[in-house]
């Protein structure tokens, strides 16, 4: 496979920083009204990890990350490969130690994704994709034991939002559906922080459908995951079916996020379409 040792590095690269994060972790003592923009110690640490991995690596690579590291302040953030990492996704639930957190690295080249992963360390679940190769996880990972064996994934086969899992972001008021569940009316919604976890469900077949409906936010949240949908047989498009782009200036994106088991991708976008409140 044509990205089987940036693969094996961004891997390894995670690895690392799922240990570190793990011991901080157990020392950290829960915030139960975390804020949502909340950094920790925990954020830099992983990515200082992650960065100097990546680095060491391909020293001719661009790297663009959440966090400010001082050490590659004179690394450029885009060019025609650049890594994109985020040390903690869903910071807020690891401060509130529920473990909706993951780590997330991806490599895109001259505008593709190349591969990602996506790292859930407090439930020992690993999900990672490369290009052309399919989404494979492994899970029940644990130090000091031998690897757990991979296993393919693949999005699921549901054919019709009346009975399809949506994954969101948690809701201010759980009891109050928003204009889009409205719209969408699917038979469950599960609710977790990160968005490395809620595409890694969609790509392991546990959710059918994933959607944000921020108006801005960063390829860090989401580059990673994204092609673990892509490779598992799925759909990534902005909300309204828009194709989503990766390093552009201040990694912004600004369409919203749809994905999918595919099967559900067009209804699911032709129905937020018709709310005008969605």
């Amino acid at each position: 496979m044509a990205y089987d040792h940036e693969l094996a590095v961004a891997l390894d690269a995670v690895e690392q920083a799922a240990r570190a994060v793990m011991e901080e972790y157990a020392r950290f003592q829960a915030i139960a009204d975390a804020p949502a923009d909340i950094s920790t110690d925990a954020d830099r640490l992983s990515q200082d990890f992650i960065l100097k991995h990546l680095h060491t690596a391909f020293p001719s690579d661009a790297l663009c990350a959440e966090e400010t590291t001082e050490a590659f302040t004179d690394v450029p953030q885009t060019g025609p490969r650049t890594w994109i990492v985020d040390p903690i996704d869903g910071t807020r639930g690891f401060a509130r130690k529920n473990g909706e957190f993951s780590i997330m690295v991806a490599l895109v080249e001259r505008g593709r994704i190349a591969l990602g992963v996506v790292s859930e360390p407090a439930k020992e679940r690993l999900t990672y994709a490369a290009r052309g190769g399919g989404c494979w996880k492994r899970d029940g990972i644990r130090e000091g034991e031998a690897p757990a064996e991979r296993t393919l994934c693949r999005v699921s086969a549901c054919p019709e939002l009346a009975g399809a899992i949506l994954v969101q972001s948690h809701s201010r008021n759980p009891d109050k559906p928003s204009p889009q569940m409205k719209a969408l009316q699917p038979a469950r919604v599960v609710e977790t922080y990160s968005a490395g976890i809620k595409l890694a469900m969609v790509a392991r077949g546990e959710a059918d459908i994933y959607l944000n409906t921020y108006d801005a936010f960063h390829d860090w949240d989401i580059c990673a995951g994204h092609i673990l949908v892509d490779e598992a047989g799925g759909r990534v498009t902005g909300l309204g079916g828009q194709e989503l782009h990766y390093g552009l200036p201040g990694a912004w994106q600004r369409h919203g996020l749809l994905a999918s088991n595919g099967k559900l991708h067009d209804v699911a976008a032709e129905a937020l379409a018709s709310n005008p409140s969605s």
